[in-house]
Order: C-alpha cells, then structure tokens, then sequence
C-alpha cells in the first residue's frame, strides 16, 4: 500500500512539472543538429537547442567538451517559465572558449612556434585584440584578450619575445614557481603566429589551447530574460576589459537583461570577468577614453542618465540570482556588473585567484565589482586570494553585505567607494590586513569580526548619485563628505600586521565629518575605539591568537576569548537603533520594505535580546574556540 501511495504521488508531482517547463531538448557530444532533440536522438551543439527553445523549456546537455559560444537569442517569460540551460545530472559537461591546436614547430630550446592563418579565428582574433578601455591600466605594454593553455594550466603573455626565450626568474617565483611560462603573439595581414615556452613538455604530445571565442555564454542583444545556466563547467575564454562605462562581456553574462539564474557551474580562466551582471553598449561604450575633456565621474553620471531614458528600472533590469559557483582564476573579477546587477542576490560562490598574475592592472579588479549595488544582496561567499575582496562601488543603497568569509585578499576584504547608503554590513569575518577601505557615508557595521585595519578617504572630487527607496529613480547627487556611519556589537582585533594600531579600530572616525553612531564594540589587543564611544569592551593585554587553516573538513577559525565579551551583553540591532542616513535621508530597510533584524548569527543561530554577543558568532566559548567558518 506504501509502495502504490509513493507511486501516486510521484505522478501527480511529474505532470504538473512536465507541463510548466514545456519541451524537452537533449545535447550530446556524439549528437546531430540533424536531429529532433530527443533523449534518444539529441542535437550536438547547445547553441542549435538554443534556438529552437521556447519559454518553458528545459536543455538538457550530456557528457563532453563543447566549444562554443552560446547566445541564446530568446529568453523565458516569467520567473516560472524560464529557458533552462543544464548539465545532466551526474554528468561532466564542460564548454570551452578555446581550441586545441597542434602543429608546433620548435623555434629555439624550449621555445616552440605556430603560424595560424587569420581564417582560423573568423570574425574575432584574440591576438590582434588588444585589451583596452576605460580605467585600464596596462603597466605599460600590450595585453591580449588570448590566451594560451598547457594541459590546463595559464601560460603569461610575454610584451615581446626576449620574455619567452629567457622568462623573468623573479616573476617565476612570485607567480608560481613549479609550473611558470610565457607566450607572445604577433600577427600580418594572412597570419597570426604565436610563440611559447614550454620547458619540458612537446607541445604536439601535450593538450595545448588557445582562446578564440570572446564568452562562453552570452547573448548577443539585450533583454534576453529569464535564463537559467546550471551545472556546468565554462573556461578558457578571451574576454575584453569590463569597466562600468561599457559593454561587460564576461565569460558568462546576462548582457542588461532580468531574472537570469546561474548556479552551480565551475567558471574559470576568463582573461578579465567571470560573471558579468553588466550594462550594455548602447548607454556607452569606453566613454571616458573617447573623450578625456571630462573626468570620468562626469562620464559615469551620464551614462547613468542615458540608462534610466532607456528604462532601466526593476521591471527591466537585474534581479538575478548567483549561487553556489566556484569562480577561479580570472584576472578582472570573479563577479562583475555596472547598473545591470540592480536587486539581484549574490550567495554562497567560492571566489578565488583573482588578478592571479597581476600582469595588468586598473579600478575594476575584484572578487565582487559591483556599480549600484540597489537592493543587492551579497551573503555567505568565500572570498580569497583577490586583491581585493568585495567593492560596491557608486549607489549602494539598501545593499546588504552579510555571512561573508573573507581572508588572504591583499589590497583589501571591502571596499566601498562613494555611496551614500544605506547599506549594511553585518555577521562577516574579515581576516585580510586591511579590512576595510571605506571611502563612503551611510553605512551600518553590525556584529562583524575586523581582524585587518580600516583606510579612510572623503571624496570632495566626485559627486555621485543616491536614490529613492528601493528604485533606480535618482533623487540627488553629492559628493562623500564622510562619517554617518554606524559600528555597533562589531569585535576588532589588533593582529601583528596591524602596525598602525588607531587603525586596527575606529579611531580612524575621531575626525569624521559627519556625525558617528557606535556602541557595544569590543577591541582586543590593542585596537581602538572611537573618542566618543562611551559603551566600548577594551581588552587592551589579550591576543586572541587569530588563525585560518584549511582542512579537509573545511576552514577552521582558531579564536581565543577572554571570558569578560561574553558576559557583556549587547543590544538587538533592528532597523530603529539604526536610524536614517544623512544625505540620502533613508531607514536601513528589507528590499520589501520591511524592518532591519539582525537577531541571526553567521551559521544562521538565533540571537534573542535576552543575551547578544558581539561579533559574528552567538554560540562561541571563553578560551580557545576551533570554529568551521567554511564547510567543504
């Protein structure tokens, strides 16, 4: 009777679901774009399932290397009947960016050599594009959006051919010292030819790729809404410079459209972006390069007034979801997206070696990037080895940042740059030596665990943009007087790199322009409160020994607590103790607009007014505590 009831059931359940999702494609490497798409009979490019998927359908895509570029040219309708783009389940489906090539010649010791015909690359060729745009900073050479791979692994693009045939030793080492080598390209009108250093290995015995295609997925126009991108792994693509004044082609992106989901790949080796929540062409492209009379905050508002002529708004635009990917060596962002990532959620991703090489340089290098961060939330991402971590960058207002693990990220864990709130910032460990650049108003720091010091900057230069609640509508624009922000149950702690110890603290704020709110923080071993802060815990003699290992388990916090932080109780943190901001003249709200409640710790355990700990752990012990901040 139990076995017929589960039967019944599972019916009911599947035909509710076949008839939402609507047609059935199927992808396989062995296929045929002959084919009528069939589990039995599938096609062999995703892009052909692409083109025939209508709102509702599901393409389901089998075991194998695809190497392609997918722009799918329609979306879904709804959030409930989108076009679904998924690997099958258990099955490793990769689409690649790149083309093996064989055919080296050897050129001198272990340098090698091939000559491709320009026809080989069709209508794009990564070895005559040179990266460029708005706010690059190419240290002084060439760079190209190709790329050249050994059995996976990056070669670096040598700026000339002394750099293949004698590598830099001292980049070798600071880069990675057992498996470091280069490429250079050049091209004539019929050939491009490209140079590499393989040490040891023949490259005609060895898998060797190069990029040629400019994304992986992406579709050509705007407005290509409601897609859904899940299971896949997507590397190896020659993706151009993303700053906020252009065009952002990542590897994957949603190209200024609404409701994209994309979950669960392993994206990978993109030469700039990752993922790109980016804006279009068409409200500018590189503006600011074309035109140096104006600065490039002038350029950036007009591109913003451009975007909102041409509609850009909530009905429009954003509201993605960005969940469970492992982002990983990319040298722009791990997450990129100017105007387009409006109202959209950003969690859980693993976000590492980014700017890996350091070969090229400029302001829009990130794990997260994000320009008007509206309604935008940024929670339980590990971030690490980046440069920098997270940056929210013009407009972040009713952005929530929370339950993030961020460490090893050498120019800084957060940045936030010229916004005027309200934002908040709450349940986050930040490990790297600076923790913090803030070069904003309008923030509210919550329960936050600061083990790197602060940098702080008004910015009288600018004037950017804030909003009315919960839209793209632009109330006003001022410049960053600096201050108006809260500090409230945060612990801080003075580490060895924190030399500077008004730094490893709030101190830095004594000064601010604007008026502070701060209360309930507790400072170890040297870290220091504001002047004015009358309700502060200092532990001034106690090191709590902070340390972040990896383990097969996960990432385990060693933090050692002196017994008094735990019998001081702090106050619940609600949108009413946080107030209004000074210039945008706004309550910290839900994007629903529904009060602020920070009664939940980093794993999610609730606090109750009855006793509140400061910093992100509720359920934490005097002594030594051993915590699993990242579970594997």
């Amino acid at each position: 009777m139990t076995t017929k009831i589960k039967g019944i059931v599972l019916v009911l359940f599947i035909v509710p679901i076949s008839l939402a999702f609507g047609r059935e494609y199927h992808v396989a490497a062995d296929g045929s774009d002959d084919s009528n798409g069939s589990q039995t009979e599938p096609f062999k490019t995703i892009s052909f399932a692409a083109r025939q998927a209508e709102a509702g359908d599901i393409i389901i895509v089998h075991a194998g290397i695809y190497r392609e570029m997918v722009s799918p040219p329609k979306g879904g309708a709804s959030d409930s009947k989108r076009i679904i783009f998924m690997a099958a389940e258990g099955e490793i489906v990769e689409i690649r960016g790149s083309e093996p090539v064989k055919g080296w010649k050897k050129f001198s010791q272990n340098v090698w050599k091939i000559a491709l015909p320009n026809s080989f690359f069709g209508d794009y060729n990564p070895y005559r594009d040179e990266i460029a745009g708005d706010w690059f900073d190419g240290k002084g050479r060439v760079h190209h959006t190709g790329q050249v791979y050994l059995n996976g692994s990056a070669l670096l693009e040598s700026g000339n051919l002394q750099g293949v045939l004698q590598p830099d030793e001292e980049m070798a080492e600071q880069v990675d010292p057992d498996f470091f080598s280069t490429w250079y390209c050049e091209s004539d009108a019929d050939h491009t030819y490209i140079y590499a250093n393989f040490r040891d290995y023949n490259p005609n015995r060895e898998e060797v790729e190069i990029n040629v295609r400019p994304s992986c997925f992406y579709p050509s126009k705007p407005g290509v809404d409601y897609i859904t991108v899940r299971g896949f792994r997507m590397r190896n693509a020659a993706t151009q410079w993303a700053p906020p004044t252009a065009e952002q082609i990542a590897l994957i992106g949603t190209h200024w459209s609404k409701g994209w989901i994309i979950e669960n790949n392993i994206i990978s080796h993109s030469k700039c972006a990752g993922i790109s929540l980016g804006k279009d062409r068409a409200t500018g492209q590189n503006v600011w390069s074309a035109n140096r009379c104006k600065d490039g905050a002038t350029h950036y508002n007009e591109v913003i007034f451009r975007a909102l002529e041409a509609g850009w708004s909530k009905e429009n635009t954003g509201g993605h979801i960005v969940r469970n990917n492992i982002i990983s060596n990319c040298e722009q962002a791990g997450i990129v997206g100017s105007l387009g990532a409006v109202f959209s959620r950003i969690y859980n991703n693993h976000i590492y070696d980014i700017w890996k090489y350091r070969m090229f340089s400029g302001a829009e290098i990130a794990g997260i990037k994000i320009h008007a961060s509206i309604d935008v939330r940024i929670t339980g991402n590990h971030i690490h080895h980046t440069g920098r971590g997270i940056w929210i960058d013009w407009m972040a207002q009713g952005t929530r940042i929370s339950r993030n693990l961020l460490h090893d990220n050498t120019t800084d864990d957060l940045f936030s740059e010229v916004n005027h709130g309200p934002y908040l910032v709450d349940n986050n460990i930040f490990l790297s030596d600076v923790a913090l650049r803030d070069w904003s108003e309008g923030g509210a720091f919550a329960h936050n665990l600061f083990a790197g010091r602060f940098s702080l900057r008004q910015i009288l230069n600018r004037s950017t943009p804030y909003h009315f609640p919960h839209s793209t509508g632009v109330k006003g624009i001022r410049n960053i007087f600096g201050g108006d922000n809260r500090f409230y149950n945060n612990l801080f702690v003075k580490t060895g790199k924190n030399v500077e110890s008004e730094l490893a603290g709030l101190a830095g704020y004594d000064k601010a322009a604007q008026k502070m709110y701060w209360d309930s923080n507790v400072f170890y071993n040297g870290a220091v409160p504001g002047e004015i802060e009358s309700n502060a815990l200092t532990i001034r003699n106690f090191d709590p020994g902070i340390s972040l290992e990896e383990t097969d388990d996960g990432m385990i916090l060693t933090i050692k607590l002196e017994n008094s932080m735990l019998e001081w109780n702090c106050g619940l943190i609600d949108s009413g103790r946080l107030g209004r901001t000074q210039v945008s003249d706004l309550p910290f709200k839900n994007p629903d607009g529904s009060d602020v409640k920070i009664d939940y710790d980093y794993f999610g355990n609730t606090r109750t007014q009855g006793k509140i700990v400061a910093g992100p752990f509720q359920e934490i012990e005097a002594g030594p505590n051993a915590i699993n901040v990242r579970k594997y």
